[in-house]
């Protein structure tokens, strides 16, 4: 067991929001890592939140939300994009999104709308519709490409090659386990009315 000293000067001897009796509480090497991979969840969530600002921000000249960022570089870089007949389908683009199709619709709607999609039908499947990047569509996934590799190098530009190169493999080892692991179980928390 390790024992994490206090500084009776420092009111705050934790990680923000840790009240100072759990930091100075004796842990167990999984607690330890428990809160290690709280702390790292924590941050790699405000990074996100503090990119996605950022690229939403430098986006709004162009008229573009992060959400049609997503969508568009979805529909550009499916296999068959350009033709259309092989072009993605609108469920299908929902699914890639990981949202409802009727919020897809929305999105598609309003790329439409700005020129940078257009719908066609499906010629296997009458009921189908395939979405297809127009010249200003895949213009604006340049752009969008653009904006995105500044805000990456903004925010990670003081980490060094080799660092950024680690960070990458963990975080790709650690989705690749996520993932073939499956969902975890949904568990009520402790107290919650059944």
């Amino acid at each position: 067991m390790t024992t994490t000293p206090t500084d009776p000067a420092d009111p705050s001897p934790g990680p923000p929001g840790t009240p100072a009796e759990e930091t100075a509480s004796d842990t167990t090497a999984s607690d330890a890592a428990s809160d290690t991979a709280a702390e790292l969840a924590d941050t790699m969530t405000r990074a996100i939140k503090r990119i996605r600002r950022q690229t939403g921000w430098r986006l709004e000249p162009y008229g573009i939300t992060p959400g049609q960022a997503r969508a568009l570089n979805t529909l550009a870089h499916a296999p068959g994009c350009e033709l259309p007949d092989r072009a993605m389908r609108l469920s299908d683009l929902a699914e890639r999104l990981h949202i409802a199709p009727r919020s897809a619709t929305t999105v598609v709607d309003a790329l439409e709308e700005a020129g940078l999609v257009e719908r066609r039908p499906d010629p296997a499947d009458r009921r189908a519709v395939r979405i297809l990047l127009t010249e200003a569509g895949r213009a604006a996934v340049e752009r969008i490409g653009q904006v995105r590799h500044e805000v990456a190098q903004e925010y990670f530009g003081e980490v060094g090659p080799d660092e950024q190169e680690v960070l990458l493999r963990v975080l790709r080892a650690a989705e690749a386990r996520f993932l073939a692991a499956g969902p975890p179980p949904r568990t009520a928390p402790p107290g919650a009315a059944r």
